[in-house]
């Protein structure tokens, strides 16, 4: 097989874990721990849930990011990045980078305990918070998503 054929493939099946990991915390995940339809430790099964898929993300994660940079160097594509009809590309970058230093980065870093930390004071706001932070970066990645599949076919403004 085609090893760009490859990376293509795991490519697009690691953007399907991750951003359909997103979604499923954004959309289900989250709303069912802020109502309390998973318990009343509201953070405890946020991160039962979490912990169990934040290693699933990260190797997506990295999968995504080492795909996509055999792709641009096999095709010798680093000149779109200079070019604003592949702002896609800006895009995807941009995206990986902010999930990348989320789950590399600020999350090992403490993010949790600082949570945890806020819910002795309220106990909704952390939560609340946390929801809209992943409504944005899943609206952000869902427009990636489909401007890149859209631009990788064609399509530009």
């Amino acid at each position: 097989m085609n090893t760009l054929i490859l990376a293509r493939a795991l490519h697009v099946l690691a953007v399907v874990i991750w951003i359909g990991g997103v979604s499923m915390v954004t959309v289900a995940v989250l709303p069912a721990v802020r109502s309390g339809a998973l318990g009343s430790n509201r953070f405890a099964a946020f991160e039962a849930i979490e912990r169990r898929f934040v290693w699933i993300a990260r190797a997506a994660v990295l999968v995504v990011g080492a795909t996509g940079f055999y792709m641009v160097a096999r095709l010798h594509s680093w000149d779109r990045f200079r070019a604003g009809q592949f702002w896609w590309m800006h895009a995807m970058v941009g995206v990986w980078t902010v999930f990348a230093l989320i789950l590399f980065v600020i999350e090992p870093l403490g993010l949790h305990r600082r949570v945890l930390a806020r819910a002795h004071t309220t106990r909704e706001v952390p939560l609340a918070r946390m929801q809209r932070v992943h409504v944005v970066l899943l609206a952000a990645a869902l427009v990636t998503i489909a401007a890149a599949v859209a631009g990788s076919h064609g399509w530009s403004f």
